[in-house]
């Protein structure tokens, strides 16, 4: 599949494909009302989503252990 075959599929679909799979686990972060463009201006609502086998204590924790790497890369 190349890149420009996902843009077919409605974000939505995607993500629920993927919460969808055993094989997953992990948390997904995506705006609310879609993302039409790289850079936005103003504020934008996100919404968090994650698999089933991650119960909401370790998706918590899984969220705090990115947000401390992507502090520390800046």
């Amino acid at each position: 599949m190349n890149e420009g075959q996902l843009e077919l599929f409605a974000t939505q679909d995607l993500i629920n494909e993927l919460l969808h799979r055993s094989t997953f686990q992990g948390v997904i972060v995506h705006a609310v009302n879609g993302a039409k463009h790289r850079h936005w201006a103003g504020e934008r609502v996100f919404a968090v989503e994650h698999s089933a086998n991650l119960d909401t204590e370790e998706a918590g924790r899984l969220l705090d252990v990115v947000s401390q790497y992507i502090a520390s890369r800046e």
